[in-house]
């Protein structure tokens, strides 16, 4: 399986069953998104150097007010999109087979964990993953250690207080707060 029939077959949230073409092709990509993130993530790299890692990693190049803290892991590393300026720090962990689509003028803080994969719930299915994309809008800011899962839409101008777990889609101009995150204040876009 390629790159892009792949990516088609997310975007559609195309069950995977274990052991099938999609779910090899995960793996194998697995292997190249670690020697990747390892080349990053234990010698001091230069900002432009992790811009150029960073874009090897997912296929595009990177605009110059792109900015990443090492250690940075993936699962994937082909799946992701990276507007302009956004900004993640360090410890994040995307698991991007499901696509990450991550807007202009975003910031990321330390350790968030973006997923978008989930196993079966049924324990015999438990090995077969469903994925659903998530989408990051221009603008929001994601605060340390929040989690956001599969399938949320996160609205332009956005604040995910740390430690929130997105189980939902957040509004535009809206600050979300703990587990599950909800809504608890509105602000100016």
């Amino acid at each position: 399986m390629d790159i892009l029939k792949f990516k088609e077959e997310m975007k559609k949230q195309t069950y995977i069953l274990a052991n099938s073409q999609m779910h090899l092709h995960m793996h194998e990509m697995a292997q190249r998104a670690r020697q990747i993130t390892t080349e990053l993530n234990y010698s001091f790299k230069t900002a432009a150097e992790i811009r150029t890692l960073i874009s090897k990693l997912i296929g595009e190049k990177l605009d110059e007010g792109f900015n990443l803290f090492p250690p940075f892991y993936t699962d994937y590393g082909r799946n992701i999109q990276l507007g302009k300026n956004v900004f993640i720090n360090s410890g994040c962990c995307f698991q991007d087979q499901g696509g990450i689509e991550i807007g202009d003028n975003v910031f990321i803080g330390q350790q968030v964990v973006i997923a978008t994969i989930n196993h079966d719930i049924h324990a015999k299915q438990r090995k077969n993953m469903l994925p659903a994309s998530v989408k990051i809008r221009d603008s929001v800011w994601i605060g340390a250690h929040a989690t956001i899962l599969p399938g949320v839409v996160i609205g332009k101008n956005a604040v995910v207080a740390a430690g929130a777990v997105v189980t939902k889609d957040v509004p535009a101009n809206t600050i979300v707060a703990g587990v599950p995150a909800k809504p608890i204040k509105q602000i100016e876009g």
